[in-house]
This record gives structure tokens, sequence and C-alpha cells, in this order.
């Protein structure tokens, strides 16, 4: 399992989450400003088995808008899970 923690601009938000979900990925969505975009942006939080990765990564990019001007439109930490719990 990996946590995938993507912070993407504010306007991409929203039709990412919808794509994700439609998928059968489990988001949750973390108001947050920092150094990353300088931009008001969120970070999604994105537990995926380790054979899905390849898709989640897919649904972002087809989600998320065009870089202009070499601009990045998102940064995507990929972490490995070693335990999690339901409680």
């Amino acid at each position: 399992m990996k946590m995938l923690i993507a912070i993407v601009y504010d306007d991409n938000v929203d039709a990412l989450i919808q794509a994700l979900t439609a998928d059968s990925f489990r988001v949750t969505r973390v108001a947050s400003t920092g150094g990353f975009f300088h931009k008001g942006n969120t970070t999604l939080l994105i537990g995926v088995d380790d054979e899905r990765i390849d898709a989640a990564m897919n649904v972002l990019r087809q989600k998320i808008s065009p870089a202009v001007d070499d601009e990045k439109r998102a940064t995507v930490f990929v972490v490995p899970v070693s335990r999690f719990e339901q409680i």
C-alpha cells in the first residue's frame, strides 16, 4: 500500500476528486497553503494499493489542467505505508 500526497491548485480539485472517487479511490481533502505554488492549493491524501498506483497517477495527469510556460500544476509524493487501521 502507498499513500499519495498530491498538492494541487484549487482550480483542479473538484474535478480531480470526482474522477478519483468515480474510479473507487478514497480521497481526503485538506485545505493548505505554503511554498509549493505560492497560491491557493489543496492537499489530497489518497490511500492506494500498490497495483493501482499507475491508475491513480493517470487520473491525476488527466484531470490536472495543462501547464502553462513550464509552470508545474501539482506535486505528488508516493509514500510507502507499512500499516494502517480503520477504527
